[in-house]
Parts: structure tokens; sequence; C-alpha cells
């Protein structure tokens, strides 16, 4: 993904757990000539799951490319929504790296929180970092690549971790064929309240560990000379795989559609 170059891209990911169609997942992607991007990340529980789990989240980045290759959020927003409790978590952040502010929104009140700089300064968001990722695999074709990021209590390292590449064909649940890479993705705990017992998605990513099946995502090119992007996710459970498809994608007039995608 060139960052000089104007890239607008639309990616819907379908998820499957046990076979059946649970969440759905929306993600665009724009890096402007302006030196500015935008990510923005809508994903909620379907169909037979949504009667039992009803929930939605909306998870959006904007910030600068600096130098043509570094993402630096400016602003990162979630909002997530489990049956009529909306919590919302907005951070903000300098040119430079330098933390400015978490504000944080429930059903009950709105407040700036404090946080210590160690937890905060020069860490990312997990979109931009993804971004980062995408970016690196366009010029080096591997996905190496670690940053540190605050989620609100916590600070961790997410890195990827290239391991081989594998070829795709096409079928009905996912668009993508070709030549993609192969990595692993792990959270390393650094600072902030953590649980002694895993939780969270830390607890899911020791579940994949202790069954030798780290979270793992695919990243390739639609084109020769197109973006990089997911093209498919895979996390072991002790209750099962999930795999997330890639089944729509929009770039201009190159539009993909798999034959299972879900409206």
């Amino acid at each position: 993904m060139a960052a000089q170059a104007e890239s607008r891209q639309k990616l819907v990911y379908e998820v499957y757990a046990g076979g059946i169609h649970a969440v759905q997942a929306t993600l665009d992607i724009d890096v402007l000539k302006t030196g500015r991007y935008d990510l923005v990340l809508d994903a909620h529980t379907r169909g037979f799951l949504a009667s039992l789990v009803p929930w939605d989240g909306t998870f959006e980045s904007h910030g600068w490319v600096l130098n043509g290759e570094r993402f630096q959020p400016e602003q990162h927003k979630s909002t997530t929504q489990w049956r009529e409790n909306v919590d919302v978590k907005d951070y903000h952040y300098n040119k430079d790296g330098s933390f400015k502010t978490l504000t944080v929104t429930d059903d009950h009140s709105t407040s700036v929180r404090e946080v210590e700089k160690d937890l905060v300064d020069h860490t990312t968001d997990v979109l931009s970092a993804t971004l980062q990722v995408l970016n690196d695999y366009s010029q080096s074709g591997k996905c190496d690549g670690a940053s540190e990021v605050f989620d609100g209590k916590r600070r961790f390292e997410q890195s990827f971790q290239h391991q081989k590449m594998v070829e795709f064909e096409a079928n009905k649940y996912n668009i993508f064929s070709g030549s993609a890479a192969e990595c692993i993705v792990e959270v390393t705990p650094v600072a902030g309240a953590w649980n002694k017992k895993p939780r969270g998605w830390l607890s899911i990513q020791e579940q994949g560990r202790a069954r030798n099946m780290m979270p793992t995502v695919w990243i390739g090119r639609l084109s020769e000379n197109g973006p990089a992007v997911p093209v498919k996710i895979r996390v072991k459970t002790a209750y099962g795989t999930l795999f997330m498809h890639l089944a729509e994608y929009r770039n201009g007039k190159d539009v993909r559609v798999a034959e299972k995608r879900v409206k």
C-alpha cells in the first residue's frame, strides 16, 4: 500500500465459528494524498447468535501519514453496544506520538480519564498498527512488525510474525486467489491492569497456544500492484476454530463478491 497514493477500499468479512455464521465486519480504508488516513471497522453479531448475544461495535482511527510510511493516529474511537448499554472510548494523540486525552462515556456519565504517561505515550491503536503492517508488507513482502497499543487500561505489544507464503484459490466463502503471507499475531502485556489469569483476547490467544495454533492472519494483494489487505483470519479456541473470510472487496471499479456473501 503506497502511502502517497490515494487508496479507498471497502472490505466485508464474514466470520464463521463451528460452521455458524456468527459475525459480519466491514472495514473501510482511506489513505489520502493529503497525508492523512481514515480507518473504520463496523462489526456485529448476526442470525441466531445476535438474538443470544446482541453486540455491535464501531472502531475508527484517523491520523497522519508521516514521511510517507508511518501511520500516526490523531484520534481513535471505539463505540460498543451490548443490548441497551453503550460504551464509548475516545483517544487523542499529538503528531509527535505523545498522548493527549482519553474520554470515556457510558450510560451514566462522560469523563476525561487521567492516565500515566508510561501507559500511553508513543502507543498506537490496533487499526493503525495493522495498517502499518499492511503498508510494510507492500514494501518488503513480509508481515513482520510490532507496535505498542493502549486499550484504555493496559499497554501491550502487538506483533506480526511472518511464517511463510501460501497459495489460495477463491471459493464460495472467500474471494481471494493468489499468494498470501501467513502471519502469527501475538499480544504481549507491557504495563497496566493485567489480571493474573488471562482474559479477553489474551485468553483466546493462550487457548490457541495450548493447541499449537496461534491466531493467524493471511495478507495478500488482490491485484499485482494493489494494496495489501487481510484475506483470511483463523483463531483457535477451547470451543472450536473461528474463521474470518474476505467475502467482498471494492476499490474503485474493482468489485468482487463471494457467492456466500450475506447481505
